[in-house]
């Protein structure tokens, strides 16, 4: 199992990568938009942080995110907006992507791949 290293950086500005299940082309259907707007306003009313950027496309979309100062946690702000547009997306039965066993145990639905990617963006000062 590969060991996966996250940067934590409190009050940090991060690039993200988030790709859908075996790159499915659906994050700019009118329904993925409204689901991505719903869970990223639900997301950020539970653990605040600015967007400075998203860019969707079919299969993936790129995020610049600003968390609090004191505050590095990412992962749990992703896997709760995951979480939540993926509940939107099965109360619609919109399709999904087959699932193997051991995925259906780990509670995945078909929609995102497992992980995503991010970069910590630094400026003079952080080094």
């Amino acid at each position: 199992m590969p060991e996966y290293r996250r940067a934590f950086a409190p009050g940090g500005t991060f690039f993200f990568t988030v790709v859908t299940a075996n790159r499915q082309p659906i994050l700019t259907t009118p329904h993925a938009i409204e689901f991505l707007n719903y869970a990223t306003l639900e997301t950020q009313s539970r653990w605040p942080f600015k967007i400075d950027a998203y860019v969707f496309l079919p299969d993936h979309l790129h995020a610049i995110w600003t968390l609090p100062d004191n505050d590095h946690d990412f992962s749990t702000r992703w896997a709760y907006l995951k979480k939540t547009f993926t509940n939107a997306w099965l109360a619609e039965n919109l399709p999904t992507q087959p699932i193997t066993d051991s995925k259906n145990r780990d509670r995945r639905a078909g929609v995102w791949q497992k992980r995503f990617w991010e970069h910590t963006i630094r400026d003079e000062k952080a080094g």
